[in-house]
């Protein structure tokens, strides 16, 4: 018997796509963990690095950076992205079975990857791989559209093919995870202090192709069944060519720092 696929070990069955497609992150969310830092950090450890979209980001401190990421075809493609960059070492692992660096770290970043920790635990967890003052920063992209009546559409569609993964009002898919991050969670904690939020929007184009192979890189449309998956896509790909071959997706990108209690 096949056993049945769990949905954060999902993304290594197209971690080549998901690398090209997936969008980077604005050099200001690095700017802003910096300036929340008061000083750059000498040592970084990523929770979920994937294929490296915020690791090449954190890269750019040029200090030693741990990158923990849990999926082999991921990190696979993630060493590879890195060989050779000394600053950069990959360990195959969830955040949860991960050991500390002897000391704690200065920064503990996850960009679109939080939400995967064990909700219960990750918390506490970040605070033990944190010197005392170190700093959680949480960030990740909210997929909007530029176009309000193309997402209109996009919904029907959504509604028609595949109901059980459309957003639904005031409640959108991403946030019916049952491991979502709330920042409830670091202003309730005994061990965070100064919790702070910040947005940067930006917007990225799409074609038609591009669009669907960033669409076949989440989650919930891998884990539905591949017929009704590729009725779905057939279906978004009609109403964006009908629009003139492009979606221009707006990108929030929401960052949440902490500072671990002294």
């Amino acid at each position: 018997m096949t056993a049945p696929r769990e949905q954060q070990r999902v993304f290594g069955e197209v971690a080549d796509a998901y690398d090209d497609v997936r969008p980077g992150y604005p050099a200001e969310i690095l700017d802003l963990i910096t300036a929340y830092a008061g000083r750059a950090p000498r040592t970084v450890v990523e929770s979920g690095a994937g294929t490296g979209k915020g690791t090449a980001l954190l890269r750019s401190l040029g200090v030693p950076l741990t990158c923990v990421e849990p999926d082999p075809a991921m990190a696979a493609l993630l060493a590879r992205r890195f060989d050779g960059d000394d600053l950069v070492s990959v360990v195959v692992s969830r955040f949860e079975d991960s050991i500390p660096p002897p000391g704690g770290v200065d920064l503990l970043a996850s960009a679109q990857a939080w939400h995967w920790v064990d909700h219960t635990r990750r918390t506490r967890l970040a605070a033990e791989a944190l010197v005392p003052g170190g700093v959680l920063a949480v960030f990740g992209h909210d997929f909007g559209f530029a176009d309000a009546g193309l997402r209109a559409e996009m919904d029907a569609v959504y509604l028609e093919h595949a109901p059980e993964i459309a957003d639904q009002p005031g409640r959108p898919v991403h946030t019916r995870h049952p491991g979502v991050f709330h920042p409830e969670e670091l202003r309730g904690s005994p061990w965070f202090t100064d919790v702070e939020e910040q947005r940067v929007v930006t917007v990225v184009p799409y074609d038609t192709a591009r669009y669907l192979t960033l669409l076949s890189t989440f989650s919930p449309h891998r884990m539905l069944p591949e017929q009704q998956r590729s009725r779905l896509h057939r279906a978004l790909a009609d109403v964006v060519d009908a629009r003139g071959g492009v979606v221009e997706q707006k990108l929030t990108t929401g960052l949440w720092l902490a500072r671990r209690r002294t």
